[in-house]
């Protein structure tokens, strides 16, 4: 069995022959497979690819979405009629756009329509609380809002408040309701927008929120840069650790407002290929798209690969269209490696990242991933066009060996926080930006992480940030004080966990702490587990020591409840 070509007839689901896709510009790198050109610089802007895609491959199919296909011909047109109707409704260029719903065709359609119209697409998590969408939409000073039907209660409630948001676009499927995103813009021309010929590589196209050690969500610019550099520089270096062919069918598991999720699609987008969206994910709709859609391309984080591979009925034969499936947020263990190897029969690959880095940092290697290496624990090497560097406390570089923060130069770093220049430059020191991990790299240039400074906890390939949930933790009466830890969890990489001191005299029970975070913060920042203490472990300045915590608490085996990922 050949596990890196798609297998079955000739002809897809789409009724596009595979054999025709490969654009008519190609070229080859060191393992002979075709791809576009991208050492061009004429059209890496996202309007520019969209119009080349339009030209060079109008009847491929460009997102999937449940049984809805829009082809690349298809989402160009849509896409530029978004951008008409944008610039209708008011001045556009820097104008923040917002989105809250799910994943969808129309999201993308939205986020190219911002690229040509000049305006920033900023993507709302439809899981969050209304306090936190207000935050989101307040901070952002969002002029317009498209939100999905479910979710529209939730817009109404806060109209009030946010004095900047002018209109509110009910997205739709495929119904003309009044009001609704497809009505709003029929009529609209589908030509190319005339703001289109001067997007800039660097001027901003997306703000995606990242929670931080404020506690308050911060709004990560992103250039279009951001989506072309990484291609570009592995291809012009022949390597292909993650790469995306212009024949691939993609899943990723990360939703599209999330960080991970959108720049899966525009890489994919940016090569020709196909991307096939899941509105959420479940992880036997996850393996029911794999097969159906003989997916080629698969990111997702180890707890999401563990799920699919234990779901009921999954064999070798569900997964074996898949030529390279990518994974993030923590290494992998010896033991799901081994059935990874057994099962997918593929290649896999580790990409380490952040939103602030904006794509891929450094990878672990199809190569590196034996069962015997020694590497297996790492997050790589630097990826073509990416430098690491440790720092000690005083920003001097450490040798090899020698723990300490982690910093990183890449070409598809972001532009800075929304309006924060202050944590921008606490973050940026010339070109090199602190990814708040602690590590060191070896003799061969692996990068090891040993502890994150900021101490983020990833709950399967969610991040969360201490001090967010700290602040909630803190408003409930019999809280005199709170520290948030990541513990070790079987099958979700970490867990949730918190200490809490009560004030003198007051009663609390876990299930208590639960209620009173409900609606409060997104149910997967949740903590699952709580310990009642008399005071937190503190160094000499006072600042609570989370590894002390970590250490005393760690229970894999207590730590049952399952996080809503």
């Amino acid at each position: 069995m050949n596990n890196h070509a798609v297998s079955g007839p000739d002809v897809d689901s789409h009724g596009v022959k595979d054999h025709d896709l490969t654009p008519p510009t190609t070229r080859t790198t060191r393992r002979g497979h075709p791809m576009d050109d991208d050492t061009r610089t004429e059209d890496r802007t996202l309007a520019a690819r969209a119009a080349r895609h339009a030209r060079t491959r109008p009847d491929h199919p460009a997102v999937v979405c449940e049984d809805r296909t829009l082809t690349y011909a298809e989402l160009h047109r849509e896409s530029n009629r978004t951008a008409h109707a944008l610039r209708a409704a008011g001045p556009t260029t820097g104008m923040r756009v917002g989105y809250l719903g799910r994943e969808s065709e129309h999201y993308y359609d939205l986020a190219l329509g911002c690229a040509k119209s000049g305006a920033v697409l900023v993507p709302v998590n439809s899981r969050l609380t209304a306090r936190e969408v207000e935050h989101v939409l307040r901070d952002s000073q969002a002029g317009l809002l498209f939100v999905e039907r479910e979710f529209r209660s939730v817009v109404d409630g806060l109209r009030s408040v946010l004095p900047e948001l002018r209109q509110v676009v009910e997205m739709d499927s495929d119904d003309h309701v009044a009001g609704g995103f497809l009505a709003w813009k029929a009529g609209r021309p589908d030509s190319d927008p005339p703001v289109a010929g001067t997007a800039g590589f660097d001027d901003a196209v997306a703000q995606l929120y990242t929670s931080g050690t404020t506690g308050l969500p911060k709004g990560v610019v992103l250039a279009q840069r951001t989506f072309f550099t990484f291609i570009a520089d592995t291809r012009a270096q022949g390597v292909d650790w993650i790469d995306w062919r212009p024949q691939d069918r993609g899943l990723s598991c990360f939703p599209g407002l999330h960080t991970s999720g959108f720049g899966w699609f525009m890489h994919s987008f940016n090569a020709g290929a196909t991307t096939v969206i899941m509105r959420q994910f479940i992880a036997d709709e996850a393996t029911r798209l794999i097969e159906r859609h003989r997916i080629t391309t698969l990111w997702a984080a180890p707890a999401m690969l563990r799920l699919m591979l234990t779901e009921r009925g999954t064999t070798r034969e569900t997964f074996r269209s898949l030529r390279k499936v990518v994974y993030s947020g923590s290494p992998i263990d010896r033991e799901l490696l081994l059935t990874c190897i057994d099962v997918l029969g593929c290649e896999l690959a580790q990409g380490y990242s952040s939103a602030e880095a904006g794509s891929f940092v450094t990878c672990l290697a199809p190569e590196d991933h034996t069962p015997d290496s020694r590497v297996l624990a790492s997050a790589g090497r630097a990826c073509p066009g990416n430098e690491v560097r440790i720092l000690d406390g005083d920003g001097n570089e450490l040798p090899s060996g020698g723990v300490g923060r982690v910093v990183i130069k890449s070409p598809a770093r972001f532009l800075g926080y929304w309006r924060l220049p202050e944590v921008t430059a606490g973050s940026l020191s010339g070109e090199w930006l602190s990814m708040g991990d602690m590590g060191h790299l070896d003799a061969d240039g692996y990068l090891f992480l040993v502890d994150r400074v900021n101490d983020t906890i990833i709950v399967a390939g969610q991040n969360i940030y201490p001090t967010e949930v700290e602040n909630a933790l803190r408003e409930h009466p019999a809280v005199e004080e709170v520290s948030v830890y990541g513990v070790p969890h079987p099958q979700w990489g970490e867990a949730v966990r918190a200490a809490v001191v009560l004030r003198p005299g007051a009663e609390a029970t876990p299930r208590d702490f639960l209620r009173f975070l409900n609606g409060r913060i997104a149910g997967f920042k949740i903590p699952t587990g709580y310990d009642l203490v008399g005071a937190l472990p503190r160094n000499p300045t006072g600042k609570v020591l989370r590894r002390v915590l970590r250490e005393r608490f760690t229970d894999p085996a207590a730590e049952t409840a399952a996080p809503a990922v």
